[in-house]
């Protein structure tokens, strides 16, 4: 999955291109897909884990056991999805021709609307091709934060955590939120939530960074502008085969009760765990389930992710060390959000931009996440070939 595709078709472009020539750059898309995948090597695989997946004793070793299930799950789901894809774009063909032969204008406006689904399914799947991280296929621990500019920035936090909350609800993402700071006066301080689904991580971590956004304060009773902002981070889900062990020495843990906005408690026990690891100084808390035992199984595991990131992190620095690299991360401030003087939302590394502020923030990101994913691709292409 080295490559960066060179042909696609998306959406917008549809309208702008007869029917034929669209389907055909579908087809050529559809195929480089495909040969990136290499169909045959995962059909290979899929019998491979199905032998095993049928031993008797697979499950004597479960950490192995759920190793080949959940890799049999998705390459069994990726085929049936590429394959799906393969024969709705070969349809779509029949579809005009029918309706053109027929003259029905019903079936023809049913198959512009498939051609625009279609462009928009495929060039998804294209960008989640590039997605070979070794983490990529995880689910996703994502944790906003308010920055720069006080009571605008908790609220901006707050309206961030919605947006992507939105943008996982569009796509049928399930998510659990594990922990919300509030601010005291409006918005949140930090929260913490899951996305489970496969290459969560690798889809969210291209949103990693810092969101500016410039608006009329709600909060300024003279009505200024205010610029604020908010950090994302986004981890992937620890697996057993990672091997963060973390002493109980190393640990310091504390219960309190939840609380909700304004600091009114909403839990009348001890539910809230807070983990302090002591090494590191990462501190981590959950306060989302109502059992004591379950909310620390959760911030064990956001903790865990932290330390794992923490570790590639150090990883990194000493490869960069040995090349020489001074350059910074490419994920610090990465959009901005803009509801006044005028109407923009921009990426600053990708140069995607958009007039409707409202849709984005609704979750409507699905053009900037598969932006980022082709802009990573081709940095990190050219990083290799330097």
């Amino acid at each position: 999955m080295g490559r960066v595709f060179d042909h696609h078709v998306r959406s917008c472009d549809v309208a702008n291109i007869e029917p034929s020539e669209a389907i055909a750059q579908l087809q050529t898309t559809l195929s480089s897909i495909e040969t990136v995948l290499d169909l045959p090597k995962l059909r290979a695989e899929v019998a491979a884990l199905e032998e095993q997946a049928a031993a008797p004793d697979l499950w004597n070793d479960q950490e192995a056991a759920q190793k080949v299930t959940s890799r049999l799950s998705t390459v069994q789901g990726l085929l049936r999805r590429v394959g799906g894809l393969r024969q709705r774009v070969d349809d779509l063909s029949v579809m005009f021709e029918l309706a053109e032969a027929e003259g029905d204008a019903d079936a023809l406006a049913e198959a512009e609307t498939e051609l625009v689904d279609l462009t928009r399914v495929v060039s998804e799947q294209e960008a989640l091709t590039l997605l070979s991280g070794e983490y990529d296929l995880r689910e996703a621990l994502v944790t906003v934060r308010a920055e720069a500019g006080g009571v605008d920035a908790a609220d901006w936090t707050e309206m961030l955590m919605r947006m992507y909350l939105r943008w996982c609800e569009r796509h049928g993402y399930p998510t659990e939120v594990y922990e919300i700071s509030y601010a005291e006066e409006a918005g949140i301080k930090s929260a913490t939530f899951a996305v489970k689904t496969p290459y969560a991580y690798g889809t969210l971590s291209v949103e990693q960074g810092t969101h500016r956004l410039v608006r009329i304060s709600p909060f300024d009773n003279q009505g200024r502008r205010q610029t604020s902002f908010a950090g994302v981070e986004v981890l992937p889900v620890v697996e057993q085969t990672d091997h963060i062990e973390i002493p109980e020495s190393e640990m310091r843990i504390d219960v309190f009760r939840s609380s909700g906005p304004g600091g009114q408690s909403v839990n009348t026990t001890d539910s809230a765990v807070r983990i302090t690891h002591v090494p590191s100084g990462i501190v981590v808390s959950c306060q989302n389930e109502k059992s004591q035992i379950q909310n620390r199984a959760a911030a064990l595991r956001v903790l865990q992710a932290r330390l794992l990131a923490k570790r590639r992190e150090e990883e990194r620095a000493k490869m960069a060390a040995l090349k020489g690299e001074t350059s910074g991360s490419w994920g610090n401030q990465m959009r901005s959000y803009v509801l006044h003087p005028y109407q923009m939302v921009k990426d600053l590394r990708t140069e995607v931009e958009v007039g409707n502020p409202d849709a984005v923030l609704d979750g409507d990101l699905d053009a900037f996440i598969e932006a980022g994913i082709r802009w990573r691709k081709q940095q990190e292409n050219a990083a290799a070939a330097s």
